[in-house]
């Protein structure tokens, strides 16, 4: 990945995380990017240049990998993922790098985690951005855990044509590690409606057109104290493909 910079950091239990920067955008403003589910931060926000956009707008994409994403490890031990361990490891990632203001945007699981950070963790980000998001995939998610935990179950079985299919597929081309990931899977919890009221910072949903995986993003924007919504062209996987994306993230943030 020509011009990005990775380097590991500490997790909340001291595991080495990958993160990755611009190196050119260094003195731009913080941005907090999380990737989605299964994915990494080349995948999401490197490979079709969406992180290049927003450097060249002033900002400075801070992009780490989950744990058993990317290149950040996936042990295999249960013991690895307690209740909410994403946002424990986005806790030590913004203290390790002693970030004051910065704004928080996430895709799919990253926006899962990132208004988890605000409204269960206390985060206060400048501007906090959900991509790929809606109502269920927040209030509803164990009914994604289930797709998922029967997507490893099944994994190298599932014949095209069954839904689970392409997901799959996603996970093979990922270097996914099934143990690991079943771990993941079980250390999320639950959001009740009535905790959206704490996330009180302008907020953007971004979603697709054609993205249903998670519910309405409408849905979700009229939950929140502070939020609108935009369409861009897409389905859940290939919304993050489109130059698009870059443009609403920008123009929310320098609004």
């Amino acid at each position: 990945m020509d011009g990005v910079i990775t380097r590991f950091v500490p997790g909340h239990d001291g595991a080495g995380l990958a993160l990755h920067r611009l190196g050119s955008a260094s003195a731009g403003r913080p941005m907090i990017m999380l990737h989605g589910l299964f994915s990494n931060a080349a995948v999401n926000w490197i490979k079709f240049g969406t992180a290049a956009r927003l450097a060249a707008a002033g900002f400075d994409p801070i992009m780490p990998d989950f744990r058993a994403h990317g290149q950040s490890p996936a042990p295999r031990d249960a013991a690895a993922y307690p209740a909410d361990v994403l946002v424990k490891d986005l806790q030590a990632i913004i203290g390790e790098l002693r970030l004051g203001e910065f704004d928080l945007c996430g895709f799919s699981l990253g926006a899962r985690v990132a208004l988890r950070a605000v409204t269960e963790a206390g985060f206060t980000p400048r501007r906090l951005i959900l991509c790929g998001m809606g109502l269920e995939g927040i209030v509803q998610w164990e009914r994604r855990i289930a797709f998922f935990l029967d997507v490893i179950d099944r994994y190298g079985t599932i014949p095209r044509g069954d839904p689970a299919y392409f997901a799959q597929a996603f996970m093979r081309s990922t270097g996914v590690d099934l143990v690991a990931a079943r771990h993941l899977l079980q250390s999320f919890t639950g959001s009740g409606p009535d905790s959206l009221a704490r996330a009180t910072m302008p907020t953007r949903l971004i979603c697709g057109a054609d993205d249903h995986d998670n519910g309405s993003a409408q849905e979700l924007a009229n939950a929140l104290p502070d939020a609108t919504y935009v369409a861009i062209p897409g389905t859940h996987m290939s919304s993050v493909t489109m130059p698009e994306l870059a443009e609403q993230i920008i123009a929310f943030l320098q609004a």
